[in-house]
């Protein structure tokens, strides 16, 4: 594997009631695409939460491109090359798709926002004609668009998206998993974290399995789509 992008070492992390995430070793190639999957509860989404600053780890270490960002605010976070599209969209109703698109670019400065934002029209060209209604009044499947967008404004060199099916429709879901293996193949590494494990694992080039908050298995994705164990667990095979 290439030089990691996101490197991941000895992640310990949770709320409360104490930790969720135990020691967690992950790396990241530039331009790779990666399925972490696991049932629900097994930390897919608290993992993406502390690697985009939203929870704080306890123990361990997080770099980016050899920059150590353990800890950091989610602001800093964004800046340093991170964008996390969270489950259920987490959009801004009331306000228009386009407002919701040019959020994700609000640490930006640069002069590219706008063409950026006709790219992402070309990803999802379901929005061209959308862009001065609520986000509200969107389907679930153009809310997820719209979603990804946002975080596709920030021109992040790692997209991580939480549950990109989740409540859509398989065809809706097939044309996101197209849309998402065009933007890793433009050159944005992506962390997928997805519940549907065959939909990750016929998208990803690697996988990190993920039980009870630890990582239980790792390898290429068409390795880990023919493991016996994965079969069994996951796919119902």
């Amino acid at each position: 594997m290439a030089e990691a992008l996101l490197r991941v070492r000895g992640l310990t992390a949770g709320f409360g009631a104490g930790p969720v995430l135990f020691g967690i070793d992950m790396d990241v190639a530039e331009g790779e695409l990666i399925a972490v999957i696991g049932a629900n509860g097994a930390g897919k989404s608290t993992l993406l939460g502390t690697l985009s600053g939203l929870v704080r780890p306890t123990a361990g270490t997080v770099s980016l491109n050899g920059v150590d960002i353990t800890g950091a605010r989610p602001e800093a976070v964004v800046k340093a090359g991170i964008a996390h599209v969270p489950q259920g969209r987490r959009l801004f109703g009331t306000l228009t798709v386009e407002r919701n698109l040019m959020l994700g670019a609000y640490l930006r400065r640069d002069r590219e926002v706008r063409a950026d934002l006709e790219r992402v029209l070309g990803y999802f060209p379901a929005l061209a004609d959308k862009l001065g209604r609520d986000a509200a009044n969107l389907s679930g499947g153009e809310q997820q668009m719209v979603a990804i967008g946002r975080g596709l404004m920030a021109r992040p060199r790692l997209l991580m998206i939480d549950e990109l099916s989740l409540g859509l429709a398989p065809k809706v879901v097939e044309r996101l998993i197209e849309v998402a293996r065009e933007i890793n193949q433009g050159g944005t590494t992506m962390l997928l974290v997805e519940q549907d494990v065959l939909v990750a694992l016929e998208a990803a080039d690697r996988g990190y399995v993920l039980e009870n908050g630890r990582v239980a298995m790792s390898g290429p994705a068409a390795t880990l789509r023919e493991d016996p164990g994965v079969r069994k667990a996951y796919l119902g095979i």
